[in-house]
């Protein structure tokens, strides 16, 4: 009886295995948009002794895994070529916040041959609205082309859950359809990697409890995006051509006259305080909760006090605030140019446990001229907050 009941559990398992082993992964060409290419790109790579490669997106980006694995690959392809490759992934960073971070922490590093974006994810997250996904989105690429024409932009939507079941109920995630948007407006390669996870799952070949595990990928997902992107390389390589002409730069009219194309931050230097405001020059918490790289141990704008107010005079079409949002993030009331009041609440749900870099927008359809904005902590607070702080890390202009 033993040996039959062996026999059987020995045959249901190796059915099982060669059910899934028989399962035919789908194409990760499928999910790829090759578009106008890479050819600058690799010229540069292919010609030249030194090649820049940036890549900007939220944690996703800063953790290791598939960028790494870009980087060795890009470097195992052209071992001649030395490369400076940019790790400008912070956590909880979107669109917006890239949009006005992009000129500090990409373009000012010189001459950029290749760029990774990515925002799907924590625009999700942050419940970022489409208009200004779009504007962001645009603003950096009109931004980058506009300074570096030559550079060759690779844009990526990476999935979560949410995303899976928006495709499993036959839609199209906002932040997606923005991603695809603004890369088939300027001719851009993208990969849907939201669209291939939701597909493979679907198709069987792995599951997001066992394999994927997280929207921040298990080695097994990291593996996964990696080979996408390792694809769409291996395509754009092969539709190079060796001529010694430089394709065409073409940069059509912008989808949207308000995008942040020349997104920026404005030092908190520039702010007209008065006495309840200090500026600490290496900011750090007292409270013991996290933060985030790039938002501790740098110059911010605090005050804590109902009242505290401060004025900026600013030229451009749009402005708004990176602050620190943690356990005690108060709420503000703004105007500018002597316009109505209005309030601002800067806690968020994640601030009981974090001092979250925070990007907020005041206006965004000003005319394109000098303004001054006036702001204020209010007396009023979130019910789940435990102060009225206010710590204001930089500045945004446009």
């Amino acid at each position: 009886m033993r040996k039959v009941l062996f026999c059987f559990c020995s045959s249901l398992l190796y059915s099982i295995v060669m059910g899934y082993a028989q399962v035919k992964p789908l194409d990760d060409g499928n999910y790829i948009q090759q578009r106008a290419g890479l050819a600058r790109a690799i010229k540069v790579f292919k010609q030249q002794k030194t090649a820049t490669v940036a890549f900007l997106g939220g944690s996703i980006t800063y953790n290791p895994g598939w960028r790494n694995k870009v980087a060795a690959e890009l470097q195992s392809r052209f071992p001649a070529t030395k490369f400076h490759f940019i790790a400008a992934g912070i956590p909880s960073l979107g669109s917006l916040p890239h949009a006005f971070r992009f000129k500090r922490d990409v373009l000012d590093f010189g001459k950029v041959d290749l760029l990774f974006l990515e925002a799907a994810v924590n625009d999700e997250a942050n419940g970022t609205d489409s208009l200004t996904q779009v504007r962001s989105l645009e603003g950096i690429v009109r931004h980058a082309k506009e300074n570096q024409p030559d550079i060759d932009i690779v844009m990526m939507s990476f999935a979560d859950p949410d995303k899976t079941k928006t495709y499993s109920e036959g839609k199209i995630p906002v932040p997606v359809n923005n991603h695809e948007l603004v890369a088939g407006h300027y001719g851009l390669p993208s990969i849907n990697l939201a669209k291939a996870v939701h597909d493979r799952m679907a198709n069987q070949e792995f599951s997001w409890a066992q394999d994927f595990k997280d929207l921040h990928p298990s080695p097994f997902g990291q593996e996964l995006y990696f080979k996408a992107i390792q694809r769409l390389l291996q395509d754009a390589i092969k539709m190079q051509t060796d001529t010694d002409e430089k394709p065409k730069i073409f940069i059509p009219a912008a989808l949207n006259q308000g995008s942040f194309s020349n997104g920026h931050y404005i030092g908190i230097e520039n702010a007209k305080i008065s006495n309840r405001w200090s500026l600490q020059q290496n900011w750090k918490p007292e409270d013991g909760k996290s933060t985030r790289k790039g938002f501790v141990h740098i110059p911010m704008l605090c005050s804590t006090e109902p009242g505290s107010e401060l004025s900026l005079d600013f030229t451009g079409n749009a402005i708004g605030l990176a602050v620190v949002s943690g356990p005690d993030a108060g709420i503000l009331t703004y105007s500018i140019d002597n316009g109505p009041e209005k309030q601002l609440d800067l806690y968020t749900k994640w601030s009981k446990s974090l001092h979250l870099p925070w990007y907020l927008l005041l206006d965004t359809d000003l005319n394109d001229g000098p303004h001054q904005l006036k702001l204020k902590i209010s007396a009023s607070k979130n019910e789940s907050s435990l102060g009225n702080s206010c710590r204001i890390a930089y500045f945004l202009g446009n």
